[in-house]
């Protein structure tokens, strides 16, 4: 009997005598025990990281969610205000056109949770275009609703239409099952490359929304009073009075 592989209960309890980082400890126990049972050190890695994801009780994306609120709670959401204010031309509908094309591009080459509502819409992309959207003046509760309803709507038309140029994604897995099923046979590249046109669609739609809203914001009450106030003087001084007139040799009349 090889008694050899035990060495790894060895390294855990030195370890633990020693304070060492656990994490490593274990790690260096699992190696250590793998090695001396005659495994390769690919092997005993590719063990490894089967054991830790098939006995993982928490999901990577569920672990975002708290680092994502923690810096919300450091001012990330107001940083984000801050950025975009310093951009002279930077309006609504351009920065929720351009998070549009980002987000089409990502998904249609497999990234699809490189951005999202949780992660990019709620603590950047939202903020950033309530920012712009007050460079003309203070907006309303309900502008304010429309814009962030806007900017979480340019995140799903982007995604929705991008991930199916994506060939593994799980809705052309899903549309060539269904075909397949009626006897319909049809590459998963054919579905993709169809996609593409559908998708330019979308960009072109949503992109005039998202103009649109430009012009709609720009016609708000409160943007038209501080174009009012921003008037110049020199308009005012060439009314006509309407209480009091001169005749031509100068004196009033």
């Amino acid at each position: 009997m090889n008694y050899l592989p035990l060495v790894g209960i060895l390294i855990v309890i030195l370890g633990f005598l020693l304070r060492l980082n656990t994490l490593a400890v274990v790690a260096a126990a699992a190696l250590a025990t793998g090695l001396a049972a005659g495994r390769d050190l690919g092997e005993v890695i590719s063990i490894l990281g089967k054991a830790f994801n098939e006995s993982r009780y928490v999901s990577i994306v569920w672990l975002a969610l708290p680092v994502i609120g923690l810096l919300e709670h450091y001012g990330l959401r107001q940083q984000a205000r801050r950025v975009i204010s310093g951009f002279a031309g930077a309006t609504t509908g351009r920065l929720l056109l351009a998070y549009l094309f980002f987000r089409q591009v990502t998904a249609a080459i497999g990234l699809n949770s490189i951005a999202g509502h949780p992660q990019t819409v709620r603590p950047l992309v939202a903020p950033m275009a309530e920012a712009a959207a007050e460079r003309t003046g203070p907006i309303d509760g309900r502008t304010r609703e429309r814009v962030k309803a806007m900017s979480a709507a340019t995140d799903n038309v982007g995604n929705f239409f991008g991930e199916d140029i994506f060939i593994a994604i799980g809705s052309i897995l899903l549309i060539i099952g269904f075909l397949d099923q009626n006897g319909i046979q049809v590459a998963p590249l054919q579905l993709s490359v169809w996609a593409i046109p559908t998708a330019i669609v979308a960009f072109i739609i949503h992109g005039a929304r998202l103009l649109w809203l430009d012009k709609s914001l720009a016609q708000t009450p409160s943007a038209r009073s501080e174009r009012s106030r921003g008037a110049p003087a020199s308009s005012l001084e060439k009314r006509p009075s309407t209480s009091l007139g001169t005749s031509d040799d100068g004196m009033p009349s």
